[in-house]
């Protein structure tokens, strides 16, 4: 039964959720329509940022591969907010995208239990509203007992340079045909998103001496503190320019060519990661916009150009970024584009990232509506697990949202209207002062143990480092020291700003100091942490009060009529995701929970 678990896709979602599976006991087969592009990073060479460095930590606590792989390609590690507090400081890891995908591909490879396969999923068919089978371009017809669906940007994908236009699901990649209209048929509706690359120069081209520098961090440290060797000796610098008013001027006078500014693109982009169009458009008081220039693999003349997202003719494209110091006479090696693709709104789906309406058939990335590797491989990673724990008649999965990141993730997808590529922000979680990189493996390492993710391995290495915390936590509430000619408990005296523990304790290794680091935040939001608890027990109650599957909410005469709607459209499976759709009033929440009482 196992060998008939498929996932459609080869990206960071579907070998995430393949690598899950396996860990799980079960085998899977990836469908591709590329072998060889397994694990590739279509956009900028780097995992983690703001935020998505929560996501990449979380999966780690899980023992998933994308901090592996990150890791093991880093060429620069930099921790971003330092300025700010722990709970929003962000690793990212700028990496060598060959060997990030060759890590990626080796993982696939080498487990026993994932096969792969060529071929386009271009259908399925149920029977007692579960997946029986999927078809093939080549009209081969698999048994499927569970069925991923991950087909990032490749649904009916539409490349957009300028005027020009072509089906694609990336650069130089065919798209796919066939599913999304499969999906409406089966009765799940689809919309359409839209999102860009930069373009890639040469770097003998760039005037290095007039650039920007930009260091990774003294002290590395990766992703995975139980899994992870960095090398030490590879942390490049990166550069950044800015462009001028000559710049923006070439963009304006051109706009009208633009795809996304022409009427040839509709479909919404993300807001948070805009075209150099949309910042040019959008903020016509600032006088430049900074470009980070970013090596794609250690030694590489290819380089990528973050900030310089768009959809202008390729000579426009040129022109706009010669008239950048330190860019005058920059050579193109591909231009930047916009793509536009299908995406299945994620009301439709349960928090596990089931069908609401077919069993066993799961979709996690950017066919969610979200952008980002890291989102994606989330998103993989709980597809992953849940479809497994289906299969072997087990409870379902789910991160609550004062669990983790994934949790808030999933949790805003399926209880909100998705109409742009969703990014994860910190500022997206009610519990960020709790859902801390620092505590990630005390929050979620004994959940993935109790369902069998990890190995003895990785978790007598957690307990270890909780054994380290739970000594140095003793130690601090045993100690008093000397201060201002009083007698002071340690843990009063570190909860103030600029003390720190690291002034009495001295760890060898970095295991050691991350556990350290971790006792001394925990004092130091002790008390925000607290009201944070209270308010997650306060609607802990609603996220156990669940609705019944097919619950008319057009029968409920005294709510509002927007908001029977909306949870008819929606159908929240706890009072909790109702309470958290836009447009859901608290008032006709009480009424809902007033008829579930009944």
């Amino acid at each position: 039964m196992s060998d008939d678990i498929y996932i459609v896709g080869g990206g960071h979602a579907g070998t995430e959720a393949a690598f899950s599976i396996a860990r799980l006991g079960l085998t899977c087969t990836i469908i591709t329509m590329d072998v060889d592009a397994i694990g590739r990073m279509s956009c900028n060479p780097a995992i983690g940022g703001l935020a998505k460095s929560h996501l990449v930590k979380e999966i780690d606590a899980f023992g998933g591969l994308m901090p592996l792989a990150a890791d093991h390609s880093g060429i620069q590690f930099k921790t971003l907010n330092m300025s700010k507090g722990p709970a929003v400081r962000s690793l990212r890891v700028q990496t060598d995208k060959k060997k990030y995908s060759r890590y990626i591909y080796n993982a696939i490879k080498e487990n026993k239990k994932i096969h792969t396969k060529k071929g386009e999923v271009v259908s399925f068919k149920t029977k007692n509203e579960r997946v029986k089978s999927i078809k093939l371009a080549s009209g081969e017809v698999l048994n499927c007992n569970g069925l991923i669906i991950t087909a990032g940007t490749f649904l009916n994908g539409l490349i957009h340079i300028g005027k020009d236009t072509y089906r694609a699901g990336r650069l130089g990649e065919a798209a796919a045909h066939g599913l999304t209209e499969c999906l409406v048929n089966y009765g799940l509706h689809s919309s359409r998103l839209k999102t860009g690359t930069p373009p890639r120069v040469l770097k003998s081209s760039i005037d290095w001496g007039k650039c920007r520098i930009s260091t990774g961090d003294k002290e590395k440290e990766p992703f995975s503190i139980f899994r992870s060797r960095v090398d030490k000796n590879v942390n490049i610098d990166t550069f950044s320019v800015d462009t001028s008013r000559n710049t923006h001027d070439i963009i304006n006078e051109n706009i009208n060519d633009s795809a996304m500014y022409s009427g040839k693109v509709t479909a919404a982009g993300p807001r948070y990661c805009p075209s150099i169009e949309d910042k040019v458009v959008r903020f016509k008081d600032r006088s430049s916009h900074s470009l980070f220039l970013e090596p794609e693999w250690l030694g590489s003349d290819q380089v990528y150009v973050a900030g310089f997202s768009t959809s202008l003719p390729k000579e426009t494209q040129v022109c706009a970024l010669k008239s950048i110091k330190g860019l005058e006479n920059v050579e193109f090696i591909r231009p930047g584009y916009a793509i536009e693709y299908d995406y299945i709104p994620t009301y439709q789906l349960k928090s596990t990232l089931e069908s609401k309406s077919i069993k066993n058939l799961f979709l996690a990335g950017q066919i969610n509506g979200t952008s980002g590797y890291e989102e994606a491989a989330a998103q993989g990673m709980v597809a992953g697990i849940n479809l497994s724990l289906s299969t072997l008649n087990r409870p379902p999965f789910i991160i609550k949202r004062q669990e983790g990141y994934i949790g808030v993730l999933i949790d805003d997808l399926v209880t909100k209207f998705i109409d742009e590529p969703y990014r994860m922000f910190t500022s997206r979680s009610e519990y960020r002062l709790s859902l801390r990189p620092d505590n990630v493996y005390n929050r979620l390492t004994p959940i993935a143990n109790s369902l069998g993710l990890l190995d003895n391995k990785f978790y007598n290495k957690y307990l270890h480092f909780e054994k380290l915390c739970a000594d140095y936590r003793k130690s601090v509430s045993s100690k008093t020291i000397s201060f201002n000619n009083k007698s002071l408990p340690l843990d009063k005296f570190i909860k103030q700003p600029k003390n720190s523990l690291f002034s009495f304790f001295s760890p060898k290794d970095m295991v050691s100091k991350s556990s350290l680091f971790s006792v001394e935040t925990d004092i130091k939001y002790s008390g925000y942490v607290e009201i944070e608890k209270k308010r997650a027990n306060k609607v802990l109650s609603l996220e156990k009060t669940l609705i019944p599957k097919n619950f008319n909410y057009l029968d409920l005469k005294n709510m509002s009529s927007e908001s029977r709607e909306k949870l008819a459209l929606v159908k929240p499976e706890t009072v909790a995701q109702a309470m958290r759709i836009g447009g859901v009033s608290s008032s006709d929440i009480t009424e809902l929970c007033f008829v579930l009482s009944k």
